[in-house]
């Protein structure tokens, strides 16, 4: 063999490797598609229809794993090639990885999103090529060949060449352990999701957003968030695939008795059904990081009376199935404002990402004090006693969530026409309830805008205003009014420690004439 197939050799074993590498990081951080299925995805949807039909018809069931082998075919081509080009035109060579990459990137970005998580996979094939690659390049110069030659097999390898096998070696080893830890990671997830799957849960429904509750104003943000759409922010590293006949909810500490409720017996108790939205205490004014949606579940304050609190208890810390913990109010959790231990949402059993088999769920809370998904323990105890992740990370060791309010119409930067806008959102402070939202345009007087009607005070609220715009640059700020009469600040503060302030303001222009 050639010292240039010696090269490509390495290319298509390193670019194994780097796909490898992805779909394990897919697997791990519970990306709904990896970057290869999302490839060969994206080339489904791009297939001319007589085309897929003929191979529908030819090929049957085997015609999507043929594609996805296909990709995989003609990736490592592409990557053969580059590593052929690697020692003397490694410019192009890192181009083309670099295309490779962008392509998978954008499939990515069309089936999952464009969040950290579903794009993080692509960046770490594309750097675990461009090391391992380095690392052929140290061996070679060390043995004093930039071009080594890979021997015939009935050859003995020179010295200086073994060290380029080795490598080899290594970066295919590494190859080969990644793709069957993302398969044995898959598998045991596939096995609990077809549990999910067939999972019928008595008393769980399915809603739809309420016709009241909605503003109708193109652009603002759906009133009932899809599961798929719903936020997530967890420390998991992978996300916990628990079969619920195995799960248990063990409930101890200051109580006059331990309980352990199995699955089946916390859904016998019967389910109570809700809309609560939910928020994240990191996010930013203005941000996305909430959602709303119908909740199934079992009352947390019944659970609790099972266990009988005992005098003196401020608190609840709460242990999900990876370790991580919060310490909730015992109020919160026992009250009348609807805390439950859920086990479905959106009229489905929770997906693995947000709890399955159950979580947490408790109206006016951020998330880090409440939220536990994969919850298995709750110890009930004293704030005194006890500090959570988040609270040993300097956050406040209780957080109601702050009233807020936010502008989705218009975008940022956006050119309209001159003469009525509309300005449209949502507001929130669950638990409490918004009754009014108020707008300033370019720093003048606030006007009250028209509220959706909510179903419930624990939810989020759509709102709209109209004005009259001139030509030129604008500014519209946002502030709401909850039920009780608080006024939101426009004081600007950071999430840390309970939760960011101020008001939300978009900046737009308008203009004579449409834009293009």
């Amino acid at each position: 063999m050639t010292s240039t197939r010696a090269w490509a050799a390495a290319g298509a074993v390193t670019g194994g490797t780097a796909i490898a590498v992805s779909q394990l990081a897919a697997s791990v951080l519970s990306v709904r598609e990896s970057p290869l299925v999302a490839v060969a995805e994206v080339a489904t949807r791009a297939t001319p229809g007589i085309v897929a039909t003929e191979a529908v018809e030819l090929l049957a069931g085997l015609a999507k794993p043929l594609l996805v082998v296909g990709v995989v075919l003609a990736v490592g081509a592409l990557f053969a090639v580059a590593g052929a080009l690697w020692p003397q035109r490694r410019a192009l060579s890192v181009g083309l990885v670099a295309t490779v990459a962008a392509v998978g990137l954008g499939a990515v970005v069309l089936r999952n999103g464009t969040g950290a998580t579903e794009t993080l996979p692509i960046g770490l094939g594309a750097a675990t090529w461009l090391l391992a690659m380095t690392a052929f390049t140290v061996v070679a110069r060390r043995q004093g060949d930039a071009t080594p030659a890979i021997p015939a097999p009935s050859a003995t390898p020179a010295p200086g060449r073994r060290g380029f096998l080795a490598t080899l070696g290594v970066v295919g080893l590494v190859g080969v352990c990644s793709g069957v830890t993302a398969r044995w990671v898959e598998g045991g997830k596939s096995a609990v999701q077809d549990m999910r799957r067939l999972l019928r849960i008595p008393g769980v429904t399915q809603r739809s957003a309420p016709r009241r509750a909605r503003i109708d104003v193109p652009g603002v943000t759906p009133w009932q968030t899809p599961n798929d759409d719903f936020y997530r922010v967890h420390t998991a590293i992978a996300v916990p695939a628990i079969d619920p006949a195995t799960w248990k909810l063990r409930i101890h500490g200051m109580v006059e008795r331990e309980v352990v409720l199995t699955y089946d017996e916390v859904i016998s108790r019967g389910l109570v059904e809700a809309w609560v939205t939910l928020g994240c205490v990191s996010n930013e004014v203005g941000g996305p990081l909430l959602g709303n949606a119908w909740w199934s579940g079992v009352p947390t304050r019944d659970l609790l009376a099972l266990a009988g609190p005992a005098a003196g208890a401020d608190a609840v810390l709460q242990t999900s199935e990876d370790g991580w913990t919060c310490s909730t109010p015992l109020d919160a959790l026992t009250d009348e404002r609807g805390g439950m231990l859920a086990v479905a949402m959106n009229g489905e059993p929770l997906p693995l990402e947000h709890g399955f088999p159950a979580r947490t769920v408790v109206p006016g809370l951020y998330g880090y004090t409440s939220a536990c998904k994969w919850v298995v323990d709750w110890e009930v105890t004293r704030f005194a006693d006890v500090e959570a992740y988040w609270t040993q990370r300097d956050w406040a060791e209780r957080a109601p969530m702050r009233l807020s309010s936010r502008i989705d119409v218009p975008l940022a930067g956006e050119e309209l026409l001159v003469g009525p806008v509309t300005v449209a959102g949502v507001a929130w402070l669950p638990g409490t309830g918004v009754a009014d939202v108020q707008v300033s345009l370019d720093g003048g007087a606030w006007t009250s805008g028209r509220l959706a009607a909510p179903v419930t005070r624990n939810t989020w609220v759509q709102w709209a205003a109209d004005l009259e715009v001139g030509p030129g640059p604008h500014t519209v700020r946002v502030r709401a009014v909850s039920d009780d009469g608080e006024v939101q600040t426009g004081v600007r503060r950071d999430p840390l420690p309970d939760g960011a302030t101020g008001w939300h303001e978009v900046e737009f222009t308008a203009v004579e004439e449409a834009p293009l």
